[in-house]
């Protein structure tokens, strides 16, 4: 007769690719799911974690929205840095969940709009693009590089 270990296992390799997905999974976090125990088991440490992740992922966050605009993964940014908060705060799941959906709603809509209206909300990036480059006197540094004289071009902020 065979042992009640090697049933369950049997079950678990005939199981569906699901089950063995979610079995593999437990498996390789368990290491990780053990050394975080130990951690919330000592109040102290737990804090020290706690800020560090928040810090960490409250820069990623930052920086995914200021790379929003421009060319390049901005969302996805933003959505590691919540990621990286909502492994340590429930408030910050919830607001990954929800932004991943208003996101993934909105590029349905964009998507079954008229090429128009996806052009004028490509003009719209570009502008804002290029307006927060003249802000930052990138514009007017890089015709420098070509020794063009365009004043007009200098930064209101940085001169």
């Amino acid at each position: 007769m065979a042992d009640p270990e090697s049933a369950v296992s049997g079950e678990v390799a005939s199981g569906s690719a699901d089950d063995k997905a979610a079995a593999h999974k437990r498996e390789r976090f368990a290491g990780f799911r053990a050394w975080r125990a130990s951690i919330r088991d000592r109040p102290h440490a737990n804090l020290v974690y706690r800020l560090s992740v928040a810090v960490v992922g409250a820069v990623v966050l930052a920086g995914g929205i200021v790379a929003i605009p421009y060319p390049g993964p901005g969302w996805l940014i933003v959505f590691a840095g919540l990621g990286i908060l909502a492994s340590e705060f429930a408030w910050a799941h919830r607001a990954l969940v929800f932004g991943k959906g208003k996101y993934d709603a909105w590029s349905v809509w964009y998507g079954r709009q008229h090429w128009s209206v996806q052009g004028v909300f490509a003009l719209g990036t570009c502008a804002i693009v290029l307006g927060s480059l003249w802000v930052m006197g990138v514009l007017y540094t890089a015709v420098g590089w070509f020794n063009v004289d365009a004043e007009w071009l200098a930064s209101p902020v940085f001169g």
